[in-house]
């Protein structure tokens, strides 16, 4: 369950973001209006061009908001210059998705690069920086180089930099994309770890809906620039509402059919129903299919399915083959016991 404070460490308000181009300006932002609640992990997903990455960062004074208010930590950024949106980025930390680190420099002394920026004593370096690389567990690479990293260990040296500072606010650009499966959940631990322990608020963008349900407590679906959907991450994969999310979604809830059933599935047609259910909280383990055969004298027959956790509760998918004259019956009955359906096709 979701125990995140209620109130927000970022808000954007009505924010839009234009570039001028030749023949008129491009919008990167139009109206974007959204919460980023204290003490969580929110996820913006998009498609590339969705303008989650300018969105980002406006949080931190990279980029200006062309109409609109952002505000971090009850400070506007859009109005913050000098000494005070330097004491503004002192307070939010940024990962970068190539990890941005300086090849000359050591695990210690690319961490250590933003105290000396900042101006901080020598022994405070040095405590702050032995105690994060041990945070990210790079204590016996501290003396290594970037060329003598892998992509893993590179980015725990971008998440222990991005730290330094003691931020209350940690942006991720897409932190993980250029990583291998294993290596990014093991950063995603890192991240949860990291945000459970410090109590960091982190705004994270990502293509990648698997890194939303993996991470996230909540998450905000971007398309042309604009929020089409919002929301705490297991309501979103439950019940999504835009056809966006449906299709960012489909990639990790979707059940995958047998090629023989899948060359054969027809938008239309008399042919036996294909139905994905969902199921959610209670429901995920409730027998409903042994009862829509018991009570109803319904056969359907089980494709594929999965069942896994989003944010401590149970989540699932079942497709079924049932037959095309049974499917309003079966419809209707799963809908009365709270479960989610979608016709995927008719086998022709």
């Amino acid at each position: 369950m979701d125990t995140t404070p209620s109130h927000a460490a970022i808000t954007f308000r009505e924010v839009s973001k234009t570039w001028p181009q030749r023949g008129g300006a491009v919008a990167a932002l139009d109206r974007v209006s959204l919460d980023v609640q204290a003490g969580g992990i929110t996820g913006v997903i998009g498609r590339s061009g969705a303008g989650k990455s300018t969105l980002l960062r406006l949080v931190n004074g990279l980029e200006r908001a062309s109409a609109g208010r952002v505000e971090v930590l009850g400070r506007d950024v859009t109005t913050a210059r000098g000494r005070e949106l330097r004491s503004l980025r002192r307070d939010v930390g940024m990962i970068f998705q190539h990890f941005n680190l300086l090849a000359n420099r050591t695990v210690r002394g690319n961490v250590a690069l933003p105290l000396e920026i900042a101006g901080v004593a020598r022994p405070e370096i040095d405590r702050r920086v032995a105690r994060l690389i041990d945070l990210v567990g790079l204590g016996a690479l501290a003396d290594r180089y970037p060329a003598q990293l892998s992509g893993g260990q590179k980015q725990r040296v971008g998440i222990a930099r991005a730290l330094a500072t003691e931020p209350k606010v940690l942006l991720s650009d897409e932190a993980t994309s250029a990583l291998d499966p294993e290596t990014t959940q093991a950063v995603l631990a890192l991240l949860r770890d990291i945000n459970r322990e410090l109590g960091l608020t982190i705004l994270l963008i990502t293509h990648e809906m698997a890194v939303v349900r993996d991470i996230c407590h909540h998450v905000a679906v971007m398309e042309a620039g604009r929020i089409v959907e919002t929301g705490e991450t297991y309501d979103i994969f439950a019940n999504p509402q835009d056809p966006v999310t449906r299709s960012f979604l489909s990639g990790v809830t979707g059940t995958v059919l047998p090629g023989f059933i899948a060359r054969r599935i027809v938008p239309g047609g008399d042919g036996p129903a294909i139905l994905r259910i969902t199921f959610a909280g209670d429901s995920a383990t409730h027998p409903v299919l042994s009862r829509l055969g018991a009570e109803l004298g319904i056969d359907a027959s089980i494709l594929g399915g999965s069942i896994e956790e989003i944010d401590g509760r149970p989540f699932g998918n079942l497709t079924v083959q049932v037959p095309a004259d049974a499917l309003p019956r079966a419809q209707e009955y799963l809908h009365a016991h709270d479960l989610r359906t979608e016709v995927l096709g008719h086998v022709g």
